[in-house]
């Protein structure tokens, strides 16, 4: 597809006010250098949004005005008719393309001259100044299509002394913040966008659709990659051959540690992968491998906020059966939840509430030809895949989430209600029945697993829309 097959914006404005910020965001691209100190910006890039392979739009990050006032004497000496005017633009940049004093204006009025639209962004948080209408005059100059945005940098809100400014200079005037961007801000700048120009607007349009169904696909992926997680770590198998003379204790440690360890890697795994498919490769997270707020996979607080309540496991466990005693004394040790005997014909496979001493049966191989090897899973622990579901959820909602033009360590604060938000009694019964399934360690149906994506969908698309 060449560049005159589908819209360019030319993002400009004076330095640090935010433009590369919103070229980012409109972009879904964190890669692109952000950051406080004016003239991080200094060459014109082309940034272009690609869905398989097809350029919806291209938006084209450029330096800050540096010299408007110089720039736009010059074009008021060299003018000879206001309907030409354009053309005076083009004589500029063509006389001072080598002129270092002017490189930053031949930088962003280069696209511009080139057919590009205009992005002016500004900074709603600084009140307006006399000082930007040498810039929007040079932009009115061009006779190119023109939006302005107004990003709020800061709490102060200067938004309709802006408007009222702006708004003799611009065809329309937007409010946009690129760190807090919605899929649904993002799309009115899109509908903006095609409005613009006559012959933009079935593109545009086309962008959109595709931009939408882009999504789609973004949390179909998710789904699925979550999907593989829960189905490989509910059925894994570790297995540990004791050396020559070791206690079998000692073996049963190290077993444990390497199966805890390797469902780690599960989860890590698909973090990443998450990441990579909501175009976060760059992302800056506080806790390494994001393990929400330090909270391990294995640890109590992690079951607390993410694990099914003592009801609910207790509910599960008799639907699933497995008796187990000592599950039971995991599972209320200092709680006088039941009374004597009782407790052993209620609960089955409860498992650990809180701990995870009990996560699979440890079963010892190959007695009989004198060479022993533990083995450990599959997954029996009944709190498990919630604890699992429920944080690989919270991740991925929270990346889905977060605007391309974040660039400090993220931080994803912990909600103690996130587990209300998606597992009902009707949806625990309806996952119990697959978790089930994946712990029976057999290859599962292909059927089953499309399935088990599907339910991780409906429930994905429900906290997306919240």
């Amino acid at each position: 597809m060449s560049p005159a097959d589908y819209p360019r914006f030319a993002v400009v404005g004076h330095p640090n006010k935010g433009k590369s910020s919103i070229v980012a965001s409109l972009a879904m691209d964190d890669a692109i250098a952000i950051s406080d100190t004016p003239g991080t910006t200094t060459q014109k890039a082309r940034y272009p949004l690609k869905v398989d392979g097809e350029t919806l739009y291209e938006l084209i990050d450029t330096p800050g005005f540096q010299r408007a006032r110089g720039v736009l004497a010059w074009l008021k000496a060299h003018e000879t008719d206001a309907s030409r005017r354009h053309e005076a633009v083009h004589a500029f940049v063509n006389t001072h393309k080598e002129d270092a004093r002017f490189h930053d204006e031949i930088e962003l009025l280069e696209p511009i001259m080139e057919g590009a639209g205009i992005i002016y962004v500004v900074d709603g948080s600084k009140p307006y100044g006399e000082e930007y209408e040498a810039e929007m005059e040079i932009l009115r100059w061009t006779g190119q299509p023109s939006m302005a945005l107004i990003n709020r940098i800061d709490e102060a809100d200067y938004t309709q002394e802006w408007k009222q400014a702006l708004s003799g200079y611009f065809q329309m005037i937007r409010t946009y913040d690129p760190m807090h961007a919605t899929l649904s801000q993002h799309l009115k700048i899109l509908e903006s966008m095609a409005q613009l120009r006559e012959e933009w607007t079935a593109q545009v349009k086309n962008s959109i659709a595709l931009f939408e169904r882009y999504h789609a696909m973004m949390r179909e992926r998710s789904a699925a990659a979550i999907a593989k997680l829960l189905y490989r770590a509910l059925s894994h198998v570790e297995r540990l051959v004791l050396k020559e003379g070791e206690e079998a204790e000692e073996a049963k440690k190290r077993l444990t540690s390497r199966y805890k360890q390797r469902l780690r890697s599960f989860e890590v795994e698909t973090q990443k992968r998450i990441e990579y498919i909501w175009n976060h490769q760059h992302l800056k997270k506080q806790q390494e491998n994001l393990r929400l707020e330090g909270l391990d996979l294995f640890s109590k607080e992690s079951a607390s906020v993410f694990g099914l309540t003592r009801k609910e496991l207790l509910v599960t466990g008799a639907s699933s059966g497995a008796v187990t005693g000592a599950g039971i004394d995991l599972a209320f040790a200092g709680h006088t939840f039941f009374a004597g005997g009782i407790i052993g014909a209620v609960v089955g496979g409860v498992g650990a509430y809180l701990a995870f001493n009990e996560l699979a049966d440890i079963e010892v191989l190959g007695k009989k030809i004198g060479r022993r090897t533990l083995q450990m899973g599959p997954m029996q622990n009944r709190n498990f895949p919630y604890i699992l579901l429920g944080r690989a959820l919270f991740h991925t909602m929270h990346v889905a989430q977060l605007s391309h033009a974040v660039r400090q360590s993220v931080n994803f604060e912990m909600d103690e209600n996130f587990r209300q938000q998606w597992l009902t009694d009707a949806r625990r019964k309806q996952l119990e029945k697959y978790h089930k399934q994946f712990r029976q360690a057999k290859k599962t149906d292909e059927k089953v697993l499309i399935e088990y994506e599907a339910l991780i969908l409906e429930i994905l698309d429900g906290l997306l829309a919240s």
